[in-house]
């Protein structure tokens, strides 16, 4: 039997379409994976064997009728606990919602089948996708976080329960569990991807993102994802047909980055620090180290000035009705949110417009900046999800980023890489990405 857990997507797409190994194959194989692992980790909220391999059948006997296939044919993907199902639960985290199913699938599940994929279940998230964590541990280390608010997303691909999964993020929710959880995170520019059918918090800062094991697996998936919807406005007509193409042949000439530390560099224990210090000593003819913009200060407070008072709106029945229902944690940024006037948030969405006009300059003669994904490796105990401060100023720009898990630190845990590109850009950033991988492949070996 061909062992899929040393496979990328692409490859397993691959040997499906040429008939060397089935779906339902595939599919048994990461049943029993997860029957060996689930027990520990606790990623998945929802997950029916039964139905995966029903749904495995029809695509091996669609795969028989000759008919054309789509990119993910047969592939099975995980699904974070915000995306609406309409024949699986979506709880999001929270009592309130128990076993409760949505009216239709979310358009990325929609686009999910179009492409042929399959969806094996639902994975765990923190909260309503805040703070208060879920059951999940990290795959590296039970006694660890795997990060939030994607926790089960990030953990079913680390613990090879999952070739890919969907999460998402408003602060640091793909970036950071990607970090701990030593997978690849992709959070692509604002408007790419639609969120119709999933959980909002804020609709300025809400992005779908998604975890796979290569820079070429992420753009195998988002491939299929990024696609104009005229039900959510934000998303805008972007031409991906070529994403993985792209991605593939990297960039034309050797890329030139940007190395921030940041005014958070200290809280970034000393063993990680030493690590992105090889890192940028050995890439030191592609990387310049600079401090931030000074007004990148400012940006913590008005991504929180927006992200709470989007949630007092959004979650004001869950608070009205619920209440007693609700973390403390949750409870605290709802109030929060309230309180802040009109002017406030005027202010904090201008300032939005504004960052990015100041910085986008940077990406005329850089390929990219690269920052720490997380204050480190990731922390001991279930009782914090971690710190997404090293994720803000990028998801409120609205840029697309991602995690890469090139380095190790204390313990040999993983330590991510992010790196960040310009909006809308992201064909040309995935490839870059993709180069900045297979050297540090190489560097390794």
């Amino acid at each position: 039997m061909i062992d899929i857990f040393t496979m990328t997507s692409n490859e397993l797409v691959g040997k499906m379409k040429e008939g060397q190994i089935s779906s339902v194959e595939v599919c048994t194989q990461y049943i029993d994976r997860i029957k060996k692992f689930e027990k520990d980790v606790k990623a998945w909220v929802y997950f029916d064997k039964e139905k995966l391999l029903e749904k495995a059948l029809e695509a091996d006997d669609y795969r028989k009728s000759g008919k054309p296939l789509g990119p993910l044919h047969g592939l099975p993907i995980a699904v974070k606990d915000i995306v609406g199902t309409l024949d699986m639960p979506t709880s999001c985290g929270t009592s309130i919602r128990k076993k409760m199913s949505s009216a239709q699938d979310a358009e990325v599940v929609n686009l999910l089948k179009v492409a042929g994929a399959i969806i094996m279940g639902k994975t765990e998230t923190t909260e309503l996708a805040y703070f208060h964590p879920g059951k999940t541990t990290n795959p590296h280390d039970y006694s660890r976080t795997p990060g939030g608010s994607s926790s089960g997303s990030a953990a079913a691909v680390a613990a090879h329960m999952a070739p890919l999964s969907i999460g998402s993020q408003t602060n640091g929710s793909v970036i950071r569990p990607a970090s701990y959880c030593g997978v690849v995170g992709y959070k692509p520019s604002y408007g790419l991807i639609s969120r119709s059918g999933i959980l909002k918090q804020s609709d300025k800062l809400d992005h779908v993102g998604m975890f796979g094991k290569s820079v070429e697996d992420i753009a195998l998936l988002a491939r299929s994802l990024i696609k104009k919807d005229l039900y959510d406005t934000s998303t805008v007509h972007y031409s991906a047909n070529e994403m993985l193409e792209v991605c593939k042949k990297g960039p034309l000439f050797e890329p030139k980055f940007i190395f921030y530390k940041t005014d958070n560099w200290k809280h970034i224990d000393k063993e990680s620090q030493k690590s992105f210090e090889f890192l940028i000593k050995t890439f030191k003819k592609n990387i310049e180290v600079f401090d931030t913009p000074s007004y990148f200060k400012e940006i913590p407070r008005y991504h929180k000035i927006i992200h709470e008072t989007d949630m007092s709106n959004n979650f004001q029945n869950y608070y009205k009705q619920s209440k007693k229902k609700l973390s403390q944690k949750m409870i605290d940024a709802i109030e929060r949110g309230q309180k802040y006037s009109a002017k406030d948030y005027a202010e904090a969405i201008d300032f939005m417009k504004q960052s990015y006009n100041s910085y986008k300059e940077v990406f005329e003669d850089y390929h990219g900046v690269l920052t720490p994904s997380s204050t480190g490796v990731a922390d001991k105990g279930l009782k914090s999800t971690g710190s997404p401060e090293f994720c803000t100023v990028w998801t409120y720009m609205g840029l697309p980023s991602i995690s890469l898990p090139l380095l190790t630190g204390i313990n040999n845990l993983p330590l991510g890489v992010q790196l960040v590109g310009d909006k809308l850009d992201d064909l040309r950033f995935l490839g870059t990405a993709n180069w900045l991988e297979k050297k540090c492949k190489k560097y390794n070996e």
